[in-house]
């Protein structure tokens, strides 16, 4: 009986033993680290794609969760302007939006500000206007925000063969130009995939303005459609060029550089 005891007293302080030695164990463990929580605000964004020139409603706008730390201070935050899909409903859009994107007020112009044309010109850029035809305007399937070549076709006399037929000389005087407008449409009409109209309104330079002006008066003038892919290409123009649009180019006589301009 005294040994049993011995036995059953043994086992009990040896798993006493044990259930201290797991519970000193678990209280040096340390604490579990809490999970980083992303802070995030709410950004107005494009609900679907906006195009140039067209009148944004609060249909067009809604809120995004956006990361905190990536929100530019160019956006439209929730917690600074709560009613700005009411405030900023109306403007129009002075550049495309795609879905998704943040709306940038930059971007827009009010109705009721300065006109359109004025707010979507470039700084130094100007808006001129010249007619236009179905053959003279790659068929109607030139849009606002396209970039064309301008070029000008004129008939002169032929003097090396006299009562021989006019000659007909073509050139590009205005290479990758951005198409503002067609008619009075600075967009496409009904969602349709061309505009046919008799005036289109380029984005010229000062003096690109002023060669459009005189080349109206000398000939006939017909825009070709840029590919999307060459928009951002680099004219390389040849000396002959420069001479005939009346630009300067340098002449070394004798190891001296000086420069002469020509007038078309």
């Amino acid at each position: 009986m005294k040994t049993a005891r011995i036995v059953v007293l043994t086992i009990a302080v040896g798993a006493g033993g044990i259930a201290a030695y797991l519970a000193s164990g678990s209280d040096n463990r340390a604490p579990a680290e809490p999970a980083a929580t992303l802070q995030t605000v709410d950004v107005l964004v494009a609900k679907s794609d906006i195009g140039l020139g067209q009148t944004v409603t609060p249909e067009d706008m809604l809120w995004q969760t956006w990361p905190a730390a990536t929100a530019s201070n160019t956006f439209i935050q929730r917690n600074q302007r709560p009613e700005a899909t009411t405030q900023i409903a109306g403007s129009i859009a002075r550049a495309p939006f795609i879905a998704g994107e943040p709306i940038r007020e930059p971007k827009l112009v009010k109705a009721n500000g300065s006109g359109f044309m004025a707010a979507i010109l470039p700084a130094g850029m100007r808006a001129i206007s010249t007619e236009i035809s179905p053959e003279t305007g790659a068929g109607g399937f030139i849009l606002p925000n396209d970039r064309v070549d301008v070029i000008l076709s004129k008939r002169e006399k032929n003097t090396a063969l006299p009562g021989a037929p006019d000659m007909v000389n073509s050139e590009v005087i205005l290479p990758n130009v951005r198409v503002l407008a067609i008619d009075q449409a600075p967009k496409e009409k009904d969602g349709q995939n061309t505009v046919v109209g008799k005036t289109v309104t380029l984005e010229l330079r000062p003096e690109q303005a002023e060669t459009l002006a005189r080349a109206r008066q000398t000939g006939t003038l017909a825009l070709a459609l840029r590919s999307m892919a060459d928009i951002n290409m680099v004219e390389n123009r040849t000396d002959d060029q420069r001479l005939r649009r009346g630009e300067a180019v340098s002449v070394v006589r004798y190891g001296i550089p000086s420069s002469t301009v020509t007038q078309k």
